[in-house]
């Protein structure tokens, strides 16, 4: 039986997801984050998803990526623009939650990204978003690392 905090969690890891595919689709094909938050509205696993969470993702990402790629851009080995697009998208991701999210842990961000990572990107992809991501929270998350 799963209890609330377990429900919200797995609804976030959804959401995340979709949030993923979505911001891998819109670095191929840029529209604005409404139309990302209408098409991804009829995904089946939307019903399950933190929507809200999804949307405040979309929204916050799509608005202020150039921030957030210049916030990466040091702990990079290459410009943001460079990146594979998955694991640009989960490194968006992670940079806007251990930014601006700070009631999520670093270590929910770092592993959420890791786990999405091995399962839709590059071979060793994990690998370098864990990299980014532990180097970001160290940073940004100092009270916390």
């Amino acid at each position: 039986m799963s209890g609330p905090v377990e429900r919200k969690s797995g609804a976030r890891k959804l959401a995340r997801k979709l949030a993923l595919q979505a911001l891998y689709r819109w670095q191929l094909n840029a529209c604005e984050w409404q139309d990302l938050v209408s098409e991804f509205a009829t995904d089946a696993d939307m019903a399950r998803a933190d929507a809200e969470y999804f949307q405040a993702l979309i929204a916050a990402i799509t608005r202020s990526h150039a921030e957030l790629d210049a916030a990466l851009a040091p702990l990079l080995d290459r410009s943001p623009a460079q990146l594979d697009p998955v694991e640009h998208a989960l490194l968006l991701i992670g940079s806007y939650e251990l930014q601006h999210r700070p009631e999520v842990p670093f270590r929910v961000v770092i592993n959420e990204a890791v786990t999405l990572a091995r399962r839709f990107g590059a071979t060793d992809g994990h690998k370098f978003v864990n990299g980014v991501l532990d180097r970001a929270a160290r940073l940004w998350r100092v009270e916390e690392h």
